[in-house]
């Protein structure tokens, strides 16, 4: 149930995230054109602005998700159980703790902007564009959820993540190599 549950906001996320950063690559592209032919989107900033913003907090949902923030495995690992353990709900409440701020936060500044909109396109109102912070606060938390019992198992077992991937990384350039 919760691994069906993580492969489904996994796969929703990476696919929102490109689905964004098609949009903002296109509209840059269609900037560069304009801009090219001596003329200029006069909202292109802003919303060029609003969609990195967008890829940003939704782009770290999904690595809360996949635990590819930058973290300290080398630290935490030699930590002696069962002070790790205890390190890790530390890290993890102070985690939520700024997650679950960040939300309420957003959700405040969303309802003092509640009827304002943007400067150049006047009918997209910006708590729309700024619900990104309380969203992604909320999906981040939820991701940190979602990843939290494979992370504990491998964290008590003294499994790192960050060597893991750089491991497997090497050994797939060592097979690209042996193949050339």
């Amino acid at each position: 149930m919760l691994n069906s549950l993580r492969t489904f906001f996994e796969v929703v996320l990476e696919y929102f995230v490109i689905f964004l950063m098609v949009i903002l690559t296109t509209i840059v592209v269609v900037a560069v054109i304009y801009r090219l032919m001596g003329s200029s989107l006069a909202w292109y900033d802003e919303v060029a602005a609003i969609l990195l913003a967008w890829i940003t907090y939704y782009g770290s949902a999904l690595a809360a998700l996949r635990r590819r923030h930058i973290g300290f495995d080398t630290v935490l690992l030699s930590i002696p159980m069962p002070l790790r353990m205890w390190a890790v709900m530390l890290a993890e409440a102070i985690s939520a703790g700024f997650f679950i701020l960040l939300a309420w936060a957003g959700y405040t500044v969303m309802t003092i902007l509640g009827g304002m909109s943007l400067t150049s396109l006047t009918w997209v109102p910006i708590s729309f564009t700024q619900s990104v912070i309380p969203i992604g606060a909320v999906l981040f938390l939820i991701c940190q959820v979602l990843s939290l019992p494979e992370y504990w198992r491998k964290t008590a077992a003294g499994v790192s993540l960050e060597h893991a991937e750089i491991e497997e990384e090497v050994e797939t350039e060592l097979k690209k190599a042996g193949n050339a």
